[in-house]
């Protein structure tokens, strides 16, 4: 074999083996970041004030886009779910159906989403102006730790928020295939509540708490780490925001699989 065949595939593994190179050294940078941030959240002082603001941030803020998210995914599930258990004469599940697919899987996800799009996109923007500002090199220069006033309120707020916007998206959304089961398509009331009490178990509900807590750990972390290592100028903070948000979606839906495939 000549050196003219082999400089092709010597070049093919060369550039293989730098991408490899460059996303385990991407995800050890993440995860040192993730580290640090921890650290400031456990160890003293705990910053309160700046926690309750990322709370009015990133719940409060959020929660009219949830309540109609969370209205409107319970009805088009009342819907279409109507649609198809009449077809087998099970219209009686309509409850239980509705419920577990929002307590399990669309509640926390979606939520996420809304939230990411929203809370996660401005804060990955507001920590990344920041930082072309040199505001966080001046709270450096002034020994004050960025992660401690920055990162990890951002972090405990996610999970205290997350949980509680996947909750109200639940109830909402089960009110919604309400709407549509019972008032519009006819279904009675006891079966569309008594058969979900049956069917609906505290696992569920604990799969979805810890669902929306992983997530709100997750959404926080992306977006504040590249919030926090932004490129130059207005169009790096424009990359980091566009690359927080499509990240975070992504790994939401990801983890979502994997998470649920292991708690059965």
């Amino acid at each position: 074999m000549t050196d003219r065949t082999l400089a092709p595939g010597l070049r093919a593994l060369d550039g293989l083996g730098g991408w490899v190179l460059a996303i385990v050294a991407s995800l050890g940078r993440f995860g040192t970041f993730l580290l640090s941030a921890a650290a400031a959240l456990v160890t003293p002082p705990f910053k309160f004030w700046a926690f309750v603001g990322r709370i009015d941030y990133i719940g409060y803020q959020s929660l009219l886009i949830i309540l109609l998210t969370g209205a409107f995914t319970g009805m088009v599930l009342g819907l279409q779910i109507f649609i198809t258990l009449s077809r087998f004469g099970s219209e009686a599940f309509l409850g239980p159906a509705v419920a577990l697919s929002l307590i399990r899987e669309l509640g926390p996800v979606l939520s996420a989403l809304m939230v990411t799009g929203r809370a996660g996109s401005a804060l990955t923007a507001e920590i990344g102006i920041m930082r072309i500002t040199e505001q966080i090199d001046a709270l450096t220069v002034m020994a004050l730790s960025p992660m401690r006033y920055l990162v990890a309120p951002s972090i405990a707020a996610g999970i205290i928020t997350f949980p509680l916007m996947t909750a109200i998206f639940d109830v909402v959304g089960i009110f919604g295939g309400y709407l549509v089961g019972v008032e519009l398509l006819g279904l009675s009331p006891g079966t569309y509540f008594g058969e979900m009490q049956t069917f609906v178990e505290l696992e569920d509900i604990m799969l979805g708490f810890w669902k929306s807590v992983s997530f709100g750990v997750l959404v926080t972390w992306v977006c504040t780490y590249k919030g926090y290592h932004v490129g130059h100028g207005a169009e790096g903070v424009a990359r980091a925001t566009t690359q927080a948000v499509v990240l975070s979606s992504v790994l939401i839906l990801v983890w979502d699989y994997f998470f649920g495939s292991v708690w059965k």
